[in-house]
């Protein structure tokens, strides 16, 4: 089929039987939860701007394995051409949604998997990456959302699984069949998973051959029997509940993430990509890594554009946007997102193809790109935050700016400089949401925790870094042997 309109893929969605769970109850219809659906609408613009002429050079591509227009997040990277488009793709919606718009994962993780399954079926006959290529191109073929699933909720963080007082906590093979495999355990912190069609599982960590049971990798509909998802909570997310608009912030995207729990789930074996395979584990994490690494060279700095762009304003209706120290500021902050999306470019420049023929970006370089996420945006933020002032965390509410009694005063009072009190408002509070809301889970922390935690990237700098081939360079210098 072509690719998708938004609203078919919105269709597609309430055909699913999901089993979602907020606020302790089940939620009967997660497309139209208020609380839901602006995460839904930062994915439908993935669709909507895959449509449009002005954008089809970044949002689509031709298969290499059907030859078919697709969906760019439905796509196995051909070049480094590719992988920079990708970055340039990510920072677009970025720009365009304000929030995280979820499918990133997926695509990394179908690039992951491609290449693992290729060389693992080298070593053991297997036929994993045959299931694979037709799991993708069923993907393809219906312009599907895929949430990629990696990291477990491990427990014990000083234990491996196997030596988990619950095994549970590291998701696991509880039994084998002749027709595919049940499997136990759940995956934290999962981005997009209402919103997406199938989920693809990933190992969390390399495994030893005693922990072989966790190395698994398959994918399953987000609606097949025993997967519960369980909604996460974001600051202010109740505002979405209130009849305004104005207090929300960015009152039409937004991202989400939950904890998926597969309680004995049953995983055909043409969904199967790796079963128990554990000496595989460890490049298929690292490999997902380093392209979700990369991923956050572009869409952190689309939304840095946004939070850019939001604090000029604030500072225009501030009066303040001509303070030589408001201008440095603003400058600091270009500088900062602008080194995010060059290393999001530098890695994808010196990407490589793997030996099923997919490009992967330089290992290094993905790492260097993460190891900045995880700590340039908090200043971005830091310095919206104080270039915005006092008011952006201490107005009264959009209720108090409507009162019959007491709005004049509201109204009166927060006017600033330029615009009208509304739009001085709206800029606040979209600040606030970026900063200290419902979108600083996919802005400030997601950049600290997601694709990995800083000390994850630290370890792979050190890997990767040659520091012996550094240390010869000094001594051939010096001409010590």
């Amino acid at each position: 089929m072509p690719l998708k309109t938004p609203k078919e893929y919105e269709q597609s969605l309430r055909a699913l039987n999901l089993e979602v769970y907020l606020f302790g109850e089940r939620v009967k219809s997660p497309v139209d939860h208020p609380i839901i659906r602006p995460s839904l609408n930062s994915v439908m613009k993935t669709y909507e701007l895959a449509r449009e002429t002005e954008y089809k050079d970044l949002m689509t591509v031709e298969s290499s394995l059907t030859g078919k227009t697709v969906n760019r997040f439905t796509h196995l990277h051909q070049s480094t051409e590719e992988l920079i488009q990708k970055v340039k793709m990510l920072r677009l919606l970025g720009q365009k949604t304000g929030a995280c718009f979820q499918r990133c994962v997926g695509m990394d993780a179908f690039n992951a998997v491609y290449s693992t399954t290729y060389e693992t079926d080298q070593v053991h006959g297997t036929e994993y990456h045959k299931r694979f290529v037709d799991f993708l191109k069923y993907v393809q073929e219906e312009d599907l959302t895929v949430d990629g699933a990696m990291t477990d909720p491990k427990g014990d963080r000083g234990c491996g699984p196997s030596q988990q007082e619950d095994p549970d906590v590291f998701l696991r093979i509880v039994e084998t069949r002749e027709d595919g495999i049940v499997v136990r355990g759940a995956k934290a912190h999962q981005t997009g998973i209402v919103n997406s069609h199938e989920v693809l599982v990933m190992p969390t960590m390399a495994m030893k051959e005693e922990d072989k049971d966790y190395a698994v990798s398959f994918a399953v509909p987000t609606d097949s029997p025993g997967i519960k998802i369980i909604y996460g909570r974001q600051s202010c997310d109740t505002r979405k509940l209130e009849d305004g608009l104005m207090d929300r912030g960015n009152f039409k995207y937004g991202g989400h993430e939950a904890l998926v729990v597969f309680d004995d789930v049953f995983v055909p074996k043409d969904r199967i990509f790796l079963c128990g395979e554990f000496a595989h584990s460890g490049t298929l994490v690292e490999r997902f890594a380093g392209y979700h690494r990369q991923s956050y060279g572009g869409c952190k700095v689309g939304v840095g554009d946004v939070l850019i762009g939001a604090t000029a304003l604030i500072a225009d209706y501030n009066g303040a946007a001509k303070a030589s120290h408001v201008k440095d500021k603003i400058i600091e902050m270009v500088h900062l997102n602008e080194t995010l999306y060059s290393c999001g470019i530098a890695c994808s420049s010196q990407g490589s193809p793997t030996k099923a023929g997919n490009y992967q970006i330089d290992m290094l370089l993905a790492n260097v790109c993460k190891q900045n996420v995880t700590r340039m945006p908090y200043e971005i933020a830091r310095l919206a935050e104080d270039l915005a002032g006092g008011n952006f965390v201490t107005m009264p509410s959009e209720q108090d700016l409507k009162s019959p009694e007491i709005g004049h005063y509201v109204k009166k009072y927060y006017k600033g400089a330029k615009g009208s009190t509304e739009d001085r408002w709206k800029v606040n509070r979209l600040i606030e949401n970026m900063t200290l809301g419902t979108a600083a889970v996919g802005y400030r922390t997601e950049s600290m925790h997601g694709a990995g935690s800083p000390q994850a990237q630290r370890i792979m700098i050190s890997r990767q870094s040659n520091l012996e081939g550094k240390k010869d360079l000094a001594k051939d210098l010096l001409d010590i042997d």
